[in-house]
């Protein structure tokens, strides 16, 4: 799997001339004095403006209620979501530093082995899983394909003249468009990796990518824009905000089906009585229908788990990420 970075797929491509009652009594009952007495940061190692701080902010928003205290939102930026995921494993484990990510932060260990300088399970305590997100597979509307088949064919026929974007070495869009080459038979056709969704889709507008699987909140706004093209969703369903674009099973990739999801974590070492908080708040949160009504309409779904369902799922993503990456040839550097 061909992999560059923007600026040196840029330097070859000129010089080739071209994120409820019950919950609410679930509740533990600590003395209001207990936790919190201060404010709280969620670190989001994303730059602003993308899926992950999207979900982080909605979140944060409705946690500053849940809890009776000021919430703020760090973006932490850089490494693929490492340098923030750094601090945090770092952090007090008091419930007043917390970590919203995507998928990335269970995919990052299986790329970084050498560099990595945390465990992403063990030093950090997994308190919910919050959304997951179908991706959409777009193009620039110049590639004259309108169907995921006849962009296979259209790679097949002229791979170097084709490409896509990632927003970051990594990401959940990373994987699936290496999960979709790999399956679709196509190797040279090379992924440009990017520094977030901003400067990824900026150059697949302006056509010097073609094409990019991606998060709904970012993408979605180019395609209903006629900006974008897309060519299916990759849930397991059709997404109402585009009932008209195939799943990728209906486009006739068997199988094949890719979320983005979001959790909350905290350095480990969370005591009980926080972890319990703060899981009971992240379930009310997730089971209002205000919450599930703003997530749906960027494109995600409220898909809370508890702390001990969310750690035995990281567990098998981490397996199946595993697998894409060995079959793919995916390496970092």
């Amino acid at each position: 799997m061909r992999h560059l970075t923007r600026r040196s797929f840029l330097n070859t491509a000129l010089s080739a001339a071209g994120l409820a009652g019950a919950a609410v009594l679930a509740r533990p009952a600590l003395a209001q004095g207990d936790y919190p007495t201060r404010p709280i940061t969620i670190i989001v190692p994303q730059p602003p403006g993308g899926s992950v701080d999207g979900v982080a902010r909605l979140f944060a928003d409705k946690l500053k209620d849940e809890l009776h205290t000021s919430v703020v939102v760090e973006n932490r930026p850089g490494a693929s979501g490492m340098i923030g995921a750094a601090y945090v494993a770092r952090a007090k484990p008091d419930g007043y530093t917390l970590y919203i990510n995507a998928s990335i932060h269970s995919i990052n260990p299986l790329l970084y082995k050498k560099t990595i300088t945390f465990d992403a399970v063990k030093d950090f305590t997994a308190v919910s899983m919050l959304a997951q997100g179908a991706l959409i597979f777009s193009v620039n509307p110049k590639v004259p394909a309108h169907t995921v088949q006849q962009f296979i064919e259209l790679l097949k026929a002229d791979p170097d003249k084709y490409s896509f974007a990632t927003s970051g070495f990594g990401s959940a869009g990373h994987l699936a468009a290496a999960q979709f080459l790999h399956e679709a038979g196509i190797a040279k056709v090379p992924i440009v990796l990017y520094k977030g969704a901003g400067p990824a889709l900026s150059d697949l507008v302006g056509g010097q990518v073609s094409a990019i699987m991606d998060p709904m909140l970012s993408s979605l706004p180019q395609v209903q824009s006629g900006k974008l093209r897309a060519l299916a969703v990759t849930g397991s369903a059709r997404s109402p905000l585009l009932p008209d674009v195939p799943t990728m099973r209906e486009a006739g990739m068997k199988d094949f089906e890719f979320y983005s999801w979001y959790g909350l974590w905290t350095p480990a070492g969370l005591p009980e009585p926080v972890l319990k908080r703060l899981e009971a708040a992240a379930a009310h949160i997730m089971d209002t229908p205000a919450m599930q009504q703003r997530l749906n309409a960027l494109g995600f779904e409220s898909a809370y788990k508890n702390s001990a369902d969310f750690t035995a799922y990281i567990t098998s993503e981490m397996a199946r990420y595993k697998q894409i990456i060995d079959s793919a040839h995916i390496t970092a550097g």
